[in-house]
């Protein structure tokens, strides 16, 4: 298949979130199952390094916002490893900024205008470098007008005549919602404003927008696609899941086993797999206990955080309980930044209790690695998530995690019980109720397997023995793309119901 991927972020280019891991991981493992993959990007201040190598492709661009004429022109790169062609849109007004979308915590003014612009500028890119896709698969709300341009504009152009438009959701509190007056902006006529398309509550919501016009939805993992119906997890736009519910599907991300690799990792002291783990980690704890000057007992475990310290990642559950927490036979290392009351409190934590407690307020991308092969049991609390890496990380590296059970959570770590035991497939712990207490008792167990060595190395092996590769998602995608290209009609209708 021709595959064109649009997002407003990918790794090494640009990122903010996992989004950036999502692109330029699924356009990998579909480059590399034979498909034709170009990733459209801004070409934003962040990827002019010198070290991503790009060149000019001579073509320039040009589309329409309402009255508003936008030009562009196109840089082109390539994804390391890989055959997916990279396609960078070069409009300095909008994307040669500090930041992708916020500057000093507070979002640009004028990112409806700069997203419905980068969307309309993705198009435009298909039909001037005669992509004919058979796929354009647009990422969160900043890329969510691209189905419907799809929809309403280009499926009656050359080369569109037969491409499925497939909108992913990474997470539905970020929704692109804006005032209507900037319905103009997106050059659709205004009898689209309306309640069953793109408007939400008087404003227009542009992932909402994607999810009406999109052939198929996907998102990050089965249970949150679930969820995301449900007045809990919807953020408003539940009721419209509900209604376009049989093209939803939720799909377990990846992570990059190239990156992610005990077994080849430079940044570990000591590298391992399933037959030697036990020295490995232990290696590897003994260098994380010494550059935090923790006691180097191995018998002590270790618990490993790596997080934006919030209270979605459950840094509230984490304060509820942590004097009792701290009566166990512990150690606690953070990595992360976040909101100021958190990282007060962690490096208040790790001050009056440097015995116990290690922090980093920062972001280390070598520590972040030394902690997950360090640790022994990695905390999840998150009071929702997607999808979520780091639990599949830890697995990787031989560290049992503790979550809550929710979203790709679910998803990725099966629940230590006797019957899964025995069964030979338990990876780690789910606590059910968002409650400090229940977070507290479900990681007392986990630290009580972790004295049991029998029980131990089964969590350990059947954590290392699942296949997070990057392949097996893009395997369902390809199903899912072809449902999307069966579902089309054969004359579809280009006005509004």
């Amino acid at each position: 298949m021709r595959i064109l991927l649009a997002a407003s972020e990918a790794v090494p280019f640009a990122k903010t979130g996992g989004l950036a891991d999502v692109a330029s991981g699924l356009s990998k493992a579909l480059s590399a199952r034979g498909h034709e993959v170009t990733l459209v990007l801004p070409y934003y201040r962040q990827a002019m390094s010198e070290a991503i190598p790009r060149q000019p492709t001579g073509r320039f661009l040009e589309t329409s916002l309402g009255d508003l004429k936008v030009r562009a022109v196109v840089l082109e790169s390539r994804l390391e490893g890989s055959d997916a062609r990279v396609l960078l849109i070069d409009h300095p007004h909008y994307f040669d900024r500090s930041g992708l979308y916020v500057q000093q915590g507070s979002d640009y003014p004028d990112n409806c205008e700069r997203f419905c612009a980068f969307s309309r500028l993705v198009m435009e890119t298909a039909r001037a470098f005669h992509l004919q896709p058979d796929i354009v698969h647009a990422n969160d709300w900043q890329t969510g007008l691209i189905p419907a341009l799809q929809q309403i504009e280009y499926r009656r152009q050359s080369g569109f005549e037969r491409t499925a438009a497939v909108l992913t959701i990474h997470n539905m509190a970020y929704q692109g919602t804006f005032w209507q007056q900037d319905m103009h902006l997106t050059g659709l006529g205004h009898e689209y404003f309306n309640w069953n398309q793109m408007e939400h509550y008087g404003q227009l919501n542009l992932l909402k927008t994607g999810i009406v016009f999109s052939d198929a939805v996907t998102t990050v993992s089965p249970t949150y696609a679930r969820e995301i119906q449900t007045d809990r997890f919807g953020c408003g736009l539940e009721g419209v899941l509900q209604h376009h519910g049989s093209k939803l599907t939720g799909i377990l991300n990846g992570i990059d086993i190239d990156v992610w690799n005990p077994e080849s990792d430079p940044a570990i002291p000591m590298p391992y797999s399933k037959e030697n783990v036990k020295p490995g980690k232990a290696a590897c704890k003994k260098k994380l206990q010494r550059r935090f000057n923790l006691s180097e007992n191995p018998f002590t475990p270790l618990c490993g955080m790596i997080s934006r310290m919030s209270e979605q990642k459950g840094f509230d559950l984490i304060q509820g309980c942590i004097n009792d927490l701290l009566r166990e036979d512990i150690q606690l290392v953070f990595l992360g930044t976040g909101d100021s009351h958190y990282e007060d409190f962690i490096r208040d934590l790790a001050s009056k209790r440097p015995d116990k407690v290690a922090a980093m307020i920062g972001f280390d991308e070598t520590l972040a690695h030394q902690i997950e092969a360090g640790s022994d049991i990695y905390l999840m609390p998150s009071r929702f998530e997607p999808c979520g890496l780091n639990q599949m990380y830890s697995q990787a590296y031989g560290t049992v995690p503790v979550v809550h059970a929710v979203g790709g959570l679910v998803d990725s770590v099966i629940d230590c019980t006797p019957e899964t035991l025995a069964d030979r497939i338990a990876t780690g712990f789910h606590f059910q109720e968002y409650t400090s207490d229940a977070f507290l008792a479900r990681l007392k167990d986990a630290l009580a397997a972790y004295r049991d060595d029998d029980v131990w190395d089964v969590l350990i092996d059947n954590g290392m023995s699942c296949d997070w590769s990057w392949n097996r998602s893009a395997e369902v995608y390809e199903q899912t793309y072809e449902r999307a290209l069966a579902s089309l009609p054969n004359n579809p209708p280009s006005t509004p119901e």
